[in-house]
């Protein structure tokens, strides 16, 4: 028996990928604590894990930031980015740090599995001297020798222009991260470590191991990955045996299922639900909407007819019987569709969305609007475009596929236990 301690930012985001991780090493016997916001206590509980909480570390609303982060308010796009990385994940990771240091006083553990944005628990090993493994739960940025930096939403050059490009961009990444500098070294002084010249980009990813959600396919194929990157496709956990569905389940037979969701981050309905329902509105389909709000059923506006709206929605029943799904590109969303080989038109607009909407383009399965706030026009083409064109469905049926080879979170708890029996 070996000692996990898994740690995520608390988001349902990053928790949702993690915890099935968890799952499986518990499944093999070994102890397993997981440190997180209260607000997934009971989740975290539920998977048989030692639930260890944020307590130094500030809890905060994750569909509500600005209490917390008041430098978040009206912001979006490339500065809301900056401001989350500054203020939520290098901000909070002293306090982070604290935390993890009095659990492990506590009772040390073999291996940290970290995602990749839990900067606490990086500068925690540099502190106390243990392993650790990076587990990506958003579309892989680790630095390579080729294509663009990840997070911009180009992909890689093919001709010697855009390839002179990218490696102009890959240049510029010191001066892109220089807003960061000085939050990580304050941060660093916080913990109690010395300075250090890594950027974000390379600090956050475990030179032992990286586990990958996702696949090749939605990497742009590259080749300049390193030899301890492996991909594990999705990550998520077995269906409950009996899911509660909403009383209007039944309308769902017999129809055309196009499904319209804004993700958990940034869900003012009127960015992408409001002129997707005006898109839709008049088509011979079924919209299905999740609002992204647990147990907020309801839109502050009317809804056409062929409507129908949920909170949070049992994706194992639905996405079964979706021909298309219209998103803002989270990337947990984004693999699960492509899971089941639907098609997907991406209103990414802020923080990793339009990476991702560039990744699923790249890779056939999906049109890219290229704004997080799409004119009812703009939505109504790419339906159009991926239910009339079948190449998109093929695309997103070999993506499918590739995902579900690789393994999930069995073959990530493989890997993660091999390197605590190397030690």
């Amino acid at each position: 028996m070996a000692r996990f301690l898994l740690t995520a930012m608390p988001f349902t985001g990053h928790l949702s990928p993690t915890l099935p991780v968890a799952r499986a090493l518990l499944a093999r016997g070994h102890d397993v604590r997981f440190y997180t916001g209260s607000a997934f206590r009971d989740r975290v509980e539920a998977s048989g894990a030692v639930f260890v909480p944020w307590q130094a570390a500030p809890d905060f609303d994750e569909n509500d930031l600005t209490p917390t982060f008041p430098r978040l308010v009206g912001e979006k796009g490339l500065r809301q980015l900056l401001i989350n990385v500054a203020d939520l994940f290098i901000g909070t990771a002293p306090a982070q740090v604290a935390d993890l240091e009095a659990e492990w006083n506590r009772e040390p553990w073999d291996v940290m599995v970290a995602d990749e944005v839990s900067i606490g628990g990086v500068l925690a090993a540099e502190k106390l001297s243990f392993p650790w493994v990076t587990l990506a739960v958003l579309p892989l940025n680790i630095p390579g020798k080729h294509g663009p930096p990840s997070g911009m939403g180009l992909a890689p050059g093919r001709n010697p222009f855009t390839k002179t490009r990218d490696a102009a961009l890959r240049a510029a990444v010191p001066l892109f991260s220089r807003p960061l500098r000085e939050p990580l070294a304050q941060a660093r002084a916080a913990a109690g470590l010395p300075p250090s010249k890594l950027t974000m980009d390379k600090l956050v990813f475990s030179r032992d191991l990286v586990v990958a959600s996702g696949s090749p396919l939605l990497d742009y194929g590259r080749t300049d990955r390193p030899a301890w990157l492996e991909f594990v496709g999705e990550l998520r956990s077995p269906a409950p045996a009996s899911a509660v569905l909403p009383p209007w389940w039944g309308d769902l037979d017999g129809r055309s299922v196009v499904h319209v969701t804004q993700g958990t981050q940034n869900i003012d309905p009127d960015d992408l639900i409001r002129p997707a329902l005006e898109a839709l509105g008049g088509l011979d389909v079924l919209v299905v909407v999740a609002t992204g709000v647990p147990g907020r059923d309801d839109l502050p506006f009317p809804v056409p007819a062929n409507a129908r709206v949920g909170g949070f929605l049992p994706y194992a029943e639905l996405l079964p019987r979706v021909d298309a799904v219209v998103t803002n590109g989270g990337w947990g969303g984004t693999l699960a569709a492509l899971g089941h080989g639907i098609p997907l038109v991406i209103a990414g607009g802020d923080l990793d969305k339009p990476e991702i909407a560039a990744r699923v383009a790249w890779a056939g399965a999906g049109v890219n609007l290229k704004t997080g706030t799409p004119t009812a026009a703009h939505v109504r083409a790419g339906v159009d475009r991926v239910r009339d064109d079948p190449s998109f469905r093929d695309a997103a049926q070999r993506v499918g596929a590739e995902l579900r080879s690789l393994g999930g979170p069995e073959r990530a708890a493989d890997l993660i236990e091999a390197l605590a029996a190397r030690g």
